[in-house]
């Protein structure tokens, strides 16, 4: 068993991808509900389910209004964010076999969506992959080109959990509503964290996750929007209109509701100082270290989000190397995996530079100092491995291109 490190020692943690450290606030407003109201949302005959009842429903309508649905009705509550994808294609396609068996994706989504999709097609289910071109982008021509008769579900993430690509879900939206056809996005990683509008994304369908936006793991939610009538995958006791069977988690969806609505009151003020940490970040790690280059879209990224590739160092030898900070080489869903990012691999890089790769999760614990304590750890840690490489030459004029954020390196 690992002996917990003292609040002063532990690692800078910039892993805010793979999961947020629990709100204080979050924290304050769950904790009556384990003991003292302690009820049953679904036990309509005393005050102790009413009290419980009560406090799930208030969380319905701070989900809502984050991502400004129309009704909190359209709220359903989930286990998280992997249940929520499962629902939302699931749903879609048994719900509406009737009227087509064809689902358009990306090849980027993150497998929540892609192994349904799989199942999917072992089922009978027709299934298109799309590409992404450089930066992690699905270009709107691809997703009309691949709508046919009997197209019922397009999913697309609204941004890439590795590489931070914000997706254009609101042309796409468009095309899907004008063509009847459902559409669906995971925002795990978006909500909280940048504006996320389902009516001005035009998304039918959306799932969320509440770790991912400093509230509790094991909740999420399914905003599915009134109208779109999904076929349950969890069959019960009927709670969540049918959609979702099983005794709600009263004390995480009051987290996850105040999570949401601290998300919405700091979002703004939060964006700006995560995107100039993470400007910081680029800029100081492109100043020391050559050979580096940002991978994913340069403008269209999530403020706090930076993937980089270290040509001639190992991602894994560089965390390994590296005890101060608390880092990923991707989705913390494939980390066990030895194999190189498909992410990365679909955005045109070679293996090599894909296994180079160190994703950035900036969030609210970190600081300006933090930022610059990081930068020189990374620089002396990559010197020292690339010293050890018989295969690394020193560029003879730096190969850095600070102003295009990226190397002068061949993919």
């Amino acid at each position: 068993m690992l002996a917990e490190p003292s609040v002063d020692s532990r690692p800078i943690y910039m892993d805010h991808h793979a999961t947020t450290p629990v709100d204080d606030e979050v924290v304050s407003a769950m904790l009556p509900y384990f003991a003292q109201n302690f009820g049953n949302p679904s036990s309509t005959t005393h005050v102790y389910g009413a009290v419980a009842r009560e406090a799930t429903e208030r969380a319905r309508e701070e989900v809502a209004e984050l991502i400004n649905a129309a009704s909190a009705d359209e709220i359903i509550f989930t286990g998280g964010a992997t249940e929520s994808d499962n629902l939302a294609i699931e749903g879609v396609a048994y719900g509406f076999s009737h009227r087509g068996k064809h689902i358009i994706t990306s090849a980027i989504e993150h497998k929540a969506v892609l192994q349904p999709c799989k199942r999917l097609e072992t089922e009978g289910f027709r299934v298109t992959y799309l590409p992404v071109d450089q930066y992690g982008l699905v270009e709107p021509d691809s997703v009309l080109r691949a709508i046919a008769h009997d197209t019922i579900l397009i999913s697309l993430q609204y941004v890439n959990s590795e590489i931070g690509t914000i997706q254009p879900l609101d042309m796409i939206g468009q095309l899907a509503r004008e063509r009847n056809v459902i559409f669906h996005t995971d925002a795990a990683q978006a909500t909280g964290k940048i504006r996320t509008d389902v009516r001005q994304l035009k998304v039918d369908v959306l799932s969320l996750s509440g770790h991912k936006m400093y509230g509790p793991k094991g909740v999420g939610a399914l905003y599915v929007r009134k109208g779109v009538d999904l076929e349950p995958i969890l069959l019960g006791g009927g709670q969540e209109k049918g959609y979702r069977a099983g005794t709600l988690n009263v004390p995480g969806i009051v987290g996850l509701g105040k999570a949401c609505e601290i998300a919405r009151r700091d979002l703004e003020s939060e964006c700006k100082r995560l995107s100039a940490l993470r400007d910081r970040l680029t800029e100081g790690l492109l100043k020391r270290v050559a050979l580096a280059r940002v991978n994913g879209h340069p403008t269209r990224r999530l403020p706090h989000n930076l993937n980089i590739s270290f040509e001639y160092v190992d991602s894994e030898a560089l965390i390994e190397s590296l005890p101060e900070i608390a880092l990923s080489a991707g989705s913390a869903c494939t980390s066990q995996s030895k194999e190189p990012s498909y992410v990365l691999l679909a955005l045109g890089l070679s293996e090599r530079l894909a296994l180079s790769a160190i994703r950035f999760g900036l969030g609210r614990c970190n600081t300006t100092e933090q930022v610059d304590r990081v930068v020189d750890l990374i620089a002396s840690s990559i010197e020292q491995l690339r010293n050890l490489s018989p295969l690394f030459m020193p560029p003879r004029s730096g190969g850095v291109d600070a102003s295009g954020l990226t190397a002068k390196i061949p993919l």
